[in-house]
C-alpha cells in the first residue's frame, strides 16, 4: 500500500523542522548571551573563548558526548551546568553546540539518543567523584 502526501503537507512538515532547527540555535546562542559568555567571552580562568578555534579542537575531539557530559557536571575552573543551577542539559547542550559550532566544529542540537548518552556519562563522572 502506498501512501501518496500532498506536497503542501510536506512542505508544511520542512518549514517546521527548519523553524525547530531554528529554534534551538537561538536557544543556544541565547543562553550562550546569557550564561556562558560571562567566563567563556573573556577567558576566566582559562575558560576557552568562544571562536579560540585552537583552544577548542582539543575539546572538540573529546566528542558531544564527553565534553557535553564532563562541562555540564563541572570541570576544570568551570561550576556545574555553568554556574547556572536551572540550567537543563538540554539547554546546556543547545549552548555548547552553538559555542563549538562557533569555534571550527560541526555539532548538531543532541536528539534524545545522545541526550540519553549523555546523562549515563553524567552519572559514571559522579560515580567516579564518589570513589575518591
Amino acid at each position: 500500500m502506498k501512501l501518496h502526501y500532498p506536497l503542501q503537507l510536506i512542505a508544511t512538515i520542512f518549514a517546521l523542522l527548519s523553524v525547530s532547527s531554528s529554534a534551538n540555535a537561538q536557544s543556544g546562542e541565547n543562553t550562550y548571551k546569557q550564561v556562558c559568555a560571562n567566563c567563556h567571552g573573556a577567558g576566566v580562568l582559562n575558560a576557552p573563548k568562544f571562536g579560540d578555534k585552537a583552544k577548542w579542537a582539543p575539546l572538540i575531539a573529546e566528542g558531544q558526548v564527553t565534553l557535553t557530559a564532563h562541562a555540564y557536571f563541572g570541570v576544570r575552573g568551570m561550576p556545574p551546568k555553568g554556574g547556572n543551577p536551572n540550567l537543563s542539559i538540554e539547554g546546556f547542550s543547545d549552548a555548547l553546540v552553538y559555542m563549538v559550532n562557533n569555534s571550527g566544529g560541526n555539532w548538531k542540537s543532541p536528539d534524545a539518543k545522545t541526550i540519553a548518552a549523555i546523562n549515563k556519562e553524567i552519572e559514571a563522572r559522579k560515580a567516579g567523584m564518589n570513589k575518591k
